[in-house]
């Protein structure tokens, strides 16, 4: 059942079921905060135990009802709401939302509730925001179907942004915030457990809605992450930008099967890389999230690959300036020095710019004409992407003096500007956030909303998600077989040959020295099982070190090895790790890493989603540090990058393979040789289901 926008945010009639007769009880809350909002639709109250609640008559039941309500509100405990959910659906109520907790998350009892629950949504007549949801808000037209606290806060502004959210709280933490600021909403929404409803489907719902002009995600989980797709890409094509804070940016445990991509691969990592293909700009703190949208709706998402940005800055306060230009800096942004044409032009108006990277007006920089001017020369200037105008203690007392040329520049064509408010000037923020200036208030806030908003992307990926899970044991493949595997797809190996443990060394068809591993799918690192001899230079040196590699690896893993790999040494500009591994929410997820042993310790790694193709394949070998080494690094011999980026494209389409369904895969190291001389295996793993 397709979800009905009207009956969610602009229901004409609302039930609130179980909804308490004390107002300051959380199942009080709604009624009365619908009453105070002017709610003009009609509120039909819904408590067996009561004639009257908060001075309304109350019904005893759904069907008592005079009308059937667009949307209910279920205030009660679990199996009670279960009960409430039975009548709605009886009754054909198109959406329901439910505060209730006590499901999945409860155990034994819990999970009984979570069957009923699932049970009278398969049957595809009502659609659910929740279990656990505190609700859902819409501004524009008093709908305060929420128990949150803090929309008992009067005068809330209203505004475009939509906020979807896992964390009922944080949607108060946002207007309560917001309204300090002078940032306004035009709906919120708690989604809660998501049972059936998701944040990707219910943003989708409402985006031609023309009171939305944006979008603020608070997000937990990348669950639904086929619906968040969908939306992101929407939003897209609506021009309307799209902010995400997520959970999470500590480490966590990574699904870490045989290879070093899992832990490469961190749920972290997969929500950043996964964000950014939707063009969804992801902020590192909730104060960014919310002082990012004013620059989101100024800076357009790169339609041509990465762009860093460039960044212009001007100050009355030098030592504000460097906190703000330090933390654009740490985070990948350009802050780059005017032009000398600039600096003419400047000196054209009777303003000094100086030498330094920033134009730092001192004192002369508080008087109106003079930061109007250099805004006006600044924001034309082609050297820059943006401009930061960075305001010093006039900005709290005398904010006509610093803050209203910004706010009078800001309405003339020109470069993105932005505000860095070095004190705590409020009247000066809620003045431009009233011109739709960005703003922000500390540095870091700063640095982080500017680098969101100049490296966002329009979106990259427009194939579904293939997130489907294998139920069952997989197999993990030798060394020889992945190489096998590999070959079906264009990637050649160092030369091999697999001798048997016991039997004379043969001789080799090819010259050594050589290395020699131990062949077998149980041990996945061979070096740390003391598996592998390096640099042997005869024959008789290689019966020695089969009969060491037999017997070190029986001592450090139980398992007694019956076969020996024996490879030739190769030499090459560089090693790289190339890998992919499925991640259960946002599918399989290729990654590039600098190879070898250290490979985790040192994370020089990005990664993208699978498949990619040759340009996506270039920008990840840009984006890690080994690929200065692989390129000449200081005059030294290139390595062929072209190669490497083939290889990177065949890897990911082992995510693509149906027979055999291969769930991991990597190699590590893929050695890559001088230009014109292609890439060479030199290990492998995977695991594939049978």
């Amino acid at each position: 059942m397709t979800l009905s926008s009207a009956a969610l945010l602009r229901p004409q009639s609302l039930a609130l079921i179980g909804v308490s007769d004390d107002p300051s009880k959380t199942a009080g809350r709604p009624l009365q905060f619908l009453r105070r909002a002017g709610f003009d639709g009609e509120i039909f109250v819904v408590n067996p135990r009561r004639e009257t609640v908060q001075g309304e008559k109350a019904y005893k039941s759904l069907a008592d009802l005079p009308k059937r309500p667009d949307h209910a509100f279920i205030l009660t405990d679990a199996e009670k709401a279960l009960d409430a959910l039975e009548e709605c659906e009886r009754l054909g109520v198109p959406v329901a939302t439910m505060l209730s907790s006590g499901f999945a998350e409860a155990g034994e009892r819990g999970l009984a509730n979570q069957a009923r629950l699932e049970a009278i949504l398969a049957r595809g007549t009502i659609r659910l925001v929740g279990p656990s949801s505190i609700g859902v808000v819409n501004l524009h037209n008093g709908l305060t179907l929420t128990a949150n606290a803090a929309f008992a806060e009067p005068d809330l502004p209203k505004g475009g942004i939509f906020v979807g959210s896992h964390s009922g709280s944080l949607i108060g933490a946002l207007v309560s915030r917001g309204k300090r600021k002078g940032i306004g909403f035009a709906g919120l929404v708690s989604v809660g457990a998501e049972t059936d409803l998701s944040i990707g489907e219910i943003c989708l719902a409402t985006l031609d809605d023309p009171q939305i002009t944006s979008y603020m995600l608070f997000i937990e989980t990348l669950r639904h992450a086929d619906k968040l797709q969908e939306f992101a890409l929407e939003a897209a094509k609506r021009g309307k930008p799209v902010a995400a804070f997520k959970l999470g940016r500590s480490e966590e445990a990574a699904e870490l099967a045989v290879s070093h991509t899992g832990s490469l691969a961190g749920a972290d990592e997969v929500a950043d890389i996964f964000l950014a293909e939707l063009g969804i700009a992801r902020v590192e703190s909730f104060e960014g999230l919310l002082e990012v949208m004013p620059l989101l709706q100024q800076v357009p998402a790169s339609l041509d690959g990465p762009r860093r940005g460039r960044v212009g800055v001007v100050t009355t306060t030098g030592g504000g300036a460097a906190m703000a230009v330090d933390q654009m800096a740490l985070r990948g942004v350009d802050v780059v020095p005017a032009s000398e044409e600039t600096r003419a032009r400047l000196r054209e108006k009777g303003i000094e710019p100086g030498e330094g990277r920033i134009i730092d007006l001192t004192l002369a920089g508080t008087r109106y004409d003079v930061m109007k001017a250099t805004l006006d020369i600044l924001r034309s200037a082609p050297e820059f992407d943006l401009v930061l105008a960075t305001a010093g203690s006039s900005a709290r007392f005398n904010p006509e003096l610093v803050v209203q040329p910004a706010v009078d520049a800001a309405r003339e064509p020109g470069h993105p500007l932005a505000v860095f408010l070095v004190p705590d000037a409020p009247d000066a923020a809620r003045l431009l956030a009233k011109a739709g200036v960005p703003a922000f208030q500390d540095p870091e806030t700063c640095g982080d909303a500017i680098a969101a908003a100049l490296h966002r992307r329009a979106p990259t990926r427009s194939t579904p998600l293939d997130s489907s899970a294998f139920i069952g044991e997989t197999t993990v493949l030798d060394e020889v077989s992945c190489y096998r595997l590999l070959e079906h797809h264009g990637l050649t190996s160092a030369p091999h040959i697999v001798l048997k443990v016991g039997d004379p060394v043969p001789p080799l068809p090819f010259a050594y020295p050589v290395v020699a591993k131990v062949l077998d799918s149980r041990i996945a690192h061979k070096t740390d099982a003391g598996g592998v001899v390096l640099h042997i230079a005869d024959a008789a040196q290689l019966a020695e070190a089969m009969q060491a590699i037999v017997s070190r690896v029986e001592e450090n893993t139980g398992i007694k090895a019956s076969e020996i790999l024996v490879q030739q040494m190769t030499r090459g500009i560089g090693e790289v790790l190339v890998g992919f591994r499925r991640d259960p929410q946002v599918g399989p997820l290729v990654v590039l890493a600098a190879g070898g042993i250290f490979t985790e310790f040192y994370r020089d790694s990005t990664m993208r989603l699978a498949p990619v193709d040759r340009a996506a394949a270039m920008e990840m070998i840009q984006e890690i540090k080994a690929s200065r080494i692989l390129d000449g690094y200081r005059g030294g011999p290139k390595g062929d990058l072209d190669a490497l980026a083939d290889a990177i494209v065949s890897v990911s389409r082992l995510a693509t393979e149906t027979a055999p369904r291969v769930e991991e895969f990597e190699i590590n190291p893929l050695l890559v040789l001088p230009r014109g001389k292609g890439v060479r295996a030199i290990d492998g793993l995977g695991r594939i289901a049978p």
